[in-house]
């Protein structure tokens, strides 16, 4: 796996992409992001010892949150806020929930506190969300504040009708979208499923994002399956490299484009 990495980091150096070819001289590559991090302790650190360069999705005050982000920050791991968004079922959030109901200040208040509550966090993508992804007013406020922050925006598309990665581009927020579910059933069977779907929309597509959550049966499985890839020709990569394959290699912000995100102390759940 180290050796196909280099391969494809010094094809990236050797020879600049062009948007909309980029990725006919590499590998077909997948992203996973493993969401809901910070509850399960040994699942995440199983997880955070993989070899492989997966991206790591935190709630925000969840008691190992910080903990957990910080073990994975020292193997290598890119690390995300998992911002809990309202859904259409009615599920609590837990803390750091956003709900329509919120004003704007509610809204960037709420966001900024949970993104300075993840250590080294490079990206944000929705917890759930399929209520709020939907309305623009919303929406708009969330990514007015992250246009502050040297983050990325993944919309895990939990509906359909998603808007919020057409509102985060809107922005020019760096922004990809979630093409398959892994394990929203936790079967070994389904998984496998699931991962082939993924490799195949990266082998039509030239990459593919792929979410999974610490459950035992996907940590199982990636243990096993990740290993297996380099032999196949299929690269895996962290979301802001794929996002690097899609975009000419450029980087995501120019030098002091961005605010800084200030750290601060996470209160737990």
């Amino acid at each position: 796996m180290k050796v196909l990495a280099t391969l494809i980091a010094a094809l990236l150096a050797s020879f600049p992409v062009v948007a909309g070819e980029h990725e006919g001289q590499l590998p077909p590559t997948i992203a996973i992001i493993i969401d809901d991090m910070g509850h399960n302790l040994v699942e995440g650190e199983r997880l955070i010892a993989l070899e492989q360069p997966i991206t790591l999705a935190f709630l925000p005050y969840r008691r190992y949150t910080t903990r957990l982000a910080e073990l994975a920050h020292r193997k290598h791991k890119e690390i995300m806020l998992h911002a809990p968004m309202a859904n259409t079922r009615n599920i609590g959030l837990g803390p750091g929930g956003l709900n329509p109901d919120m004003d704007q200040n509610s809204i960037a208040t709420t966001l900024r506190r949970a993104l300075q509550s993840i250590p080294h966090v490079q990206g944000v993508n929705n917890h759930m969300g399929s209520l709020l992804t939907q309305q623009l007013q919303p929406m708009d406020w969330v990514m007015s504040e992250l246009d502050h922050y040297p983050v990325y925006f993944v919309d895990s598309r939990t509906i359909a009708s998603s808007i919020a990665g057409e509102v985060a581009a809107a922005y020019r927020i760096p922004t990809l979208t979630r093409d398959v579910f892994l394990d929203h059933e936790q079967t070994e069977e389904f998984v496998d499923q699931q991962f082939e779907l993924l490799i195949k929309r990266a082998k039509e597509n030239g990459s593919a994002i792929g979410i999974g959550h610490p459950h035992k049966v996907t940590v199982d499985y990636l243990e096993k399956r990740l290993p297996e890839l380099d032999e196949q020709g299929i690269a895996i990569a962290t979301v802001s490299g794929v996002w690097a394959m899609r975009n000419g290699n450029r980087p995501m912000f120019a030098e002091g484009e961005k605010r800084a995100i200030r750290p601060a102390l996470a209160k737990q759940e």
